[in-house]
Formats: C-alpha cells, structure tokens, sequence
C-alpha cells in the first residue's frame, strides 16, 4: 500500500492508474499534519463478488421437536 500527499498524487497521476491496474492500494494524505483523507482502490476489490447460491446445502440439519409451540404473536414479538 502507498501513502501519496495530495499533490504528488496529482503530479504523478498517470503512475497512479498503472499503480492501480498491479491491484495496488493508494492512501492519500494532506497537510502538514499527513492526515488521511481515504484510499484508492482497484475496483476489482471494491465491486461485491457474487455469492454462490446452494454452497452450504446438506451441510446441516435441524429437528423441530414435537411439543415445540409458538403462537405467531410471539413469533412476532421475537
């Protein structure tokens, strides 16, 4: 991960992108007090990946014993 001040950000820009297409992540910071402002980063990490559907089918299991009762005002109250 690389920290780059505002303005040599902006100087080196073009760097930047090429940095950004290696999966590398930029911190920028500003002032004199190198106060972190936020990250840059690929967007392959920052899109959701898709979630497989059906990964943990048959992976457990339950039983709902036969004097289990709830009404559905206290199943609604839960």
């Amino acid at each position: 991960m690389k920290i780059m001040k505002v303005a040599k950000l902006k100087a080196n820009f073009s760097q930047v992108l090429k940095d950004l297409e290696k999966g590398e992540e930029i911190v920028i910071e500003f002032g004199k007090g190198h106060k972190k402002l936020g990250v840059i980063v690929p967007f392959e990490k920052y899109e959701k990946k898709k979630r497989k559907i059906g990964i943990l089918e048959n992976k457990g299991s339950y039983e709902i014993v036969g004097d289990f009762k709830i009404t559905d005002e206290e199943l609604a109250s839960l």
